[in-house]
């Protein structure tokens, strides 16, 4: 039987974001998975598994392109420049994505908004792999990108379902199927791509998120808003949530410097192994995507740390393993091809784990500085992640094309330490300015 929804005006002194807009209200229903009891999560082990399934395969859709550089640069006559701007699109896209529409998780509910964004996520797949040109298939990353965003709003769904004394332990195992969805993306990618041809990859992507679309229309309960804010105040309150939270500013610029770091190393991974000495295919560039998927697997240990020791030392910690991993690949061009392959591997493994960690740290705390606003909170750290994510696209290839891997892996470490940095400033260091 459901209960009754209950309509109550929060205090501004509770939500000082709000206060801005008097027509905004806060909705608790005792239906709400945001205000659940413990005993109410509705997080079964079935459920768990289906989110964190669905978010691996939403978020994969923005990593299958990155080991098939090296074809679609052979297919289409594309320098390694011009092909930098495919995976750099679909994370714009991501970001665009991310704060256009993510928000609409605290408005609407948010299992008929990833519906909505399972039809068009598939749709934007199929263009992609009918693309006749780089204009077709740039407009397609782009637009996959926009719609991958299905992955953001399953995660703050995990979140709202959650108990808050396990939040950091269910968010993680989440994270660890959409770790393993970028990761393991980039395996199946290249395998596919080698045997079938890159087109064929695209396609088989548009069945499985259909497929997905299945699966969560039965899975999931339906989600009640917790504003009433119009679309405009909506986006509006991001920016005052930006201004009022300096935790969440932080976070935010640290997560987008190890993201830069992440995207700078993968989107010129397949190009740099296609070339001398290695002369390596599109598989053995996606089966680096398995020594990355380790680091995945630790996902919920992360959560279980950040929920015993504080999100703040667990962002430390992987912004510095992350720091050391890429500094390690310095020494790649002086080793033999066998060593640098295995160098690069174990470094792998590393900066994953550390980026991982340090994005689990960030989501809780962000996800607790106010509980009516994750679907907001999540889509401003996401957006700056995914800007890191375009912006490490785009520089990375500059760095390959310019000043070869060296290039990049200094891109890499200068980011990550700059990362870490801002971890070990004071907390008040970006408080917000008084009034």
């Amino acid at each position: 039987m459901r209960l009754p929804i209950r309509t109550t005006q929060v205090q501004n002194t509770a939500m000082p974001f709000e206060s801005g807009y008097s027509h905004g209200k806060i909705i608790m229903s005792a239906t709400s998975p945001s205000f659940s009891s413990p005993g109410q999560s509705g997080l079964s082990s079935s459920r768990v598994l289906l989110l964190a399934a669905g978010s691996g395969l939403a978020v994969a859709s923005l990593y299958y392109n990155q080991p098939m550089l090296g074809i679609l640069g052979n297919d289409f006559g594309a320098d390694d420049a011009a092909l930098g701007w495919i995976p750099a699109l679909t994370q714009l896209g991501y970001a665009v994505g991310i704060l256009l529409l993510a928000p609409l998780g605290d408005r609407y509910d948010r299992k008929r908004i990833m519906l909505g964004k399972v039809a068009a996520l598939a749709l934007a797949l199929l263009l992609a792999g009918l693309a006749p040109g780089m204009g077709t298939l740039l407009a397609a990353s782009f637009a996959v990108g926009l719609t991958a965003t299905l992955a953001q709003d399953i995660v703050p769904a995990a979140a709202a379902l959650a108990p808050a004394e396990h939040r950091g332990r269910i968010v993680g195992s989440v994270m660890t199927g959409l770790l393993l969805g970028i990761l393991l993306s980039r395996v199946v990618s290249g395998l596919v791509a080698e045997q079938f041809g890159w087109r064929v990859m695209f396609m088989a992507a548009a069945v499985a998120i259909v497929a997905l679309g299945a699966a969560l229309s039965r899975g999931l309960p339906s989600f009640a808003p917790t504003t009433t804010l119009p679309y405009g105040a909506l986006l509006g309150s991001l920016g005052a949530l930006w201004r009022q939270y300096g935790e969440l500013r932080r976070a935010v610029l640290a997560q987008g410097l190890l993201s830069l770091a992440f995207s700078a190393f993968w989107s010129t991974l397949a190009v740099m192994l296609h070339a001398a000495p290695f002369h390596l295919g599109a598989g053995a560039a996606g089966a680096f995507g398995l020594a990355g998927a380790a680091g995945a697997l630790a996902a919920p240990l992360a959560g279980r740390a950040a929920d015993r020791h504080g999100p703040a030392v667990v962002s430390r910690r992987g912004a510095l393993l992350t720091a050391v991993s890429f500094a390690l690949m310095a020494v790649v061009p002086m080793l033999p091809t066998q060593a640098a392959l295995l160098l690069i591997a174990v470094s792998t493994i590393g900066f994953d784990l550390g980026i991982q960690m340090s994005l689990i740290a960030h989501q809780s705390l962000v996800y607790s500085l106010d509980p009516a606003a994750r679907s907001r909170l999540n889509a401003v750290l996401m957006v700056g992640m995914f800007i890191g994510m375009a912006a490490g696209g785009a520089l990375g290839s500059v760095a390959l094309a310019h000043y070869g891997w060296t290039g990049v892996v200094v891109l890499a470490t200068v980011a990550s330490l700059g990362a870490l940095a801002l971890r070990l400033k004071r907390a008040g260091a970006l408080a917000p300015a008084q009034a």
